[in-house]
């Protein structure tokens, strides 16, 4: 199997509230391809972040809802530890909650935590050892 990720979809709650978290709170560019029940943004590494009712996104897979933490996280990578805070702060504007503010890690880095209204975990991070190039993570080979 080749090794790509082109959409990441998360079940949510409230759509609309889901929607202007996202697109009004963060500034994410909403697609038009969002229809009816389906919102998906195009982000600036060529993949996509879909929202879509979490009902209906489990009944689609055949998983039983339990809900609460579901064992992932998203990440972000920015470019510097002072863009890691500015993350983090426009998140909590928007209506997130934080979940673990920016600190320097035991890995060499920094980062936090936010949760968007789903309580979907996000780290914001801080790598010195990656490189962001055009928004885009480029690891080593």
């Amino acid at each position: 199997m080749e090794p790509r990720l082109n959409i990441v979809t998360l079940g949510v709650r409230d759509l609309a509230k889901a929607v202007a978290f996202y697109r009004y709170g963060l500034g994410w560019p909403q697609s038009s391809a969002s229809v009816g029940d389906f919102a998906i943004f195009k982000l600036s590494t060529g993949t996509a972040l879909a929202l879509y009712p979490r009902r209906l996104l489990a009944a689609d897979a055949k998983v039983k809802d339990n809900g609460g933490f579901g064992g992932v996280t998203l990440a972000q990578n920015v470019a510097d530890k002072k863009a890691v805070d500015l993350v983090l702060s426009q998140a909590v504007t928007a209506g997130g909650v934080l979940l673990k503010s920016a600190q320097e890690a035991e890995w060499g880095g920094y980062s936090g935590y936010f949760a968007d209204p789903d309580g979907h975990p996000w780290e914001v991070a801080w790598n010195p050892f990656f490189v962001i190039e055009k928004g885009c993570l480029q690891l080593p080979e």
